[in-house]
């Protein structure tokens, strides 16, 4: 039997769906609920929701959600709680309660859709495959093998993600993902397909970009640099995104001050390195920490950090060295230099 149909079966068992997305979901994982809850409408659940913690921050994101007209509800740790019978729980493009999310941990969960890599997923139903480029093209297999015609609005959420979580289809892209988008292509709003490519970036996530170039120092073909305290959380991939294509650069990490705790975001083509390695291998054990070998991230409490809030200063610097002697560490790095 297909893991479409054995999701489909899964699905009719249920009486209602609680979709759950990792913190500040992106297009993947939003785009992946979206279709989610129209492949449990054809099982005849008429009772859905998504739920998200964190922030819709990203200027892509944001457009996503308005322009897509996706209606996520902030979470409620109850909901998940003390569950009836047929009361299912989902996850999409994450896969382990408490790590990304704010599910409790040891909380069941009935379903798992993931492409990013865990170990000892428990669930009812588990489809992880980390070899897959996007688990929006997860869904739109299931969308397709479970004969679901798409509306314009998830055939273009799902086109979207996919060119967004494969760059373009230049990162982590297989077969899969251009079959897919072929398919998808066929029932997507391409007028809508390019507002959502072409959404505008705020003044404050310049401003960030530009602290992180103005602050990168480089260790050989590492990058590591900082954008201090912003609200703009997703600055942080975009800077690494940009600075990963300086010259000479093989690892760009960025790491910021976002509310009480620090951001790390990294890229890295170089094939010698794994980064969700290295950032588990650093950071592990004061937060969570992890991703794809190109890609990854994590996040750290302040913890005894909290004290010196109110000088950020002195914060920044006390963080900076922290952070860059654990990199150092992890990565094997040798002398520093401005870059």
């Amino acid at each position: 039997m297909s893991k479409a149909r054995q999701l489909h079966d899964r699905l009719v068992e249920g009486d209602d769906l609680t979709i759950v997305c990792h913190n500040n979901p992106d297009p993947d994982c939003l785009a992946s609920a979206l279709a989610l809850g129209q492949i449990a409408a054809a099982a005849g659940i008429e009772e859905r929701r998504i739920l998200y913690s964190g922030d819709i921050s990203h200027q892509q994101n944001r457009a996503f959600v308005t322009l897509l007209d996706i209606e996520p509800e902030p979470f409620d740790p109850a909901v998940v709680r003390d569950r009836p019978d047929g009361a299912l729980l989902a996850f999409v493009d994450h896969s382990i309660p408490g790590r990304n999310n704010r599910v409790p941990e040891g909380t069941p969960v009935d379903i798992v859709i993931d492409h990013h890599p865990a170990e000892e997923i428990d669930a009812g139903f588990v489809d992880h495959r980390e070899a897959i480029g996007a688990t929006a093209t997860i869904l739109t297999e299931y969308v397709r093998d479970l004969d679901i015609e798409p509306d314009a609005v998830l055939a273009t959420a799902l086109l979207f993600a996919i060119r967004r979580e494969t760059l373009e289809f230049l990162r982590g892209t297989t077969r899969a993902e251009y079959d897919a988008a072929g398919f998808l292509h066929e029932h997507a709003d391409l007028d809508l397909l390019r507002q959502l490519s072409s959404s505008s970036v705020t003044g404050a996530t310049l401003d960030a970009i530009g602290t992180a170039i103005e602050n990168r120092r480089t260790r050989g073909a590492v990058l590591i640099s900082h954008v201090g305290r912003t609200t703009e959380r997703d600055a942080l991939p975009q800077a690494a995104d940009y600075l990963s294509a300086l010259e000479g650069v093989e690892t760009a990490i960025v790491f910021g001050i976002v509310d009480g705790a620090i951001h790390l975001s990294g890229r890295s083509p170089d094939p010698r390195v794994h980064l969700g390695d290295v950032l588990d291998d650093a950071f592990g054990d004061v937060g969570v920490a992890g991703g794809h070998y190109d890609m990854a991230g994590g996040e750290i409490s302040l913890g005894i950090f909290a004290e010196y809030t109110a000088d950020d200063e002195h914060l920044l610097a006390m963080v900076e060295q922290v952070i860059s002697t654990r990199l150092a560490a992890a990565l094997n790095l040798g002398e520093e230099s401005n870059g």
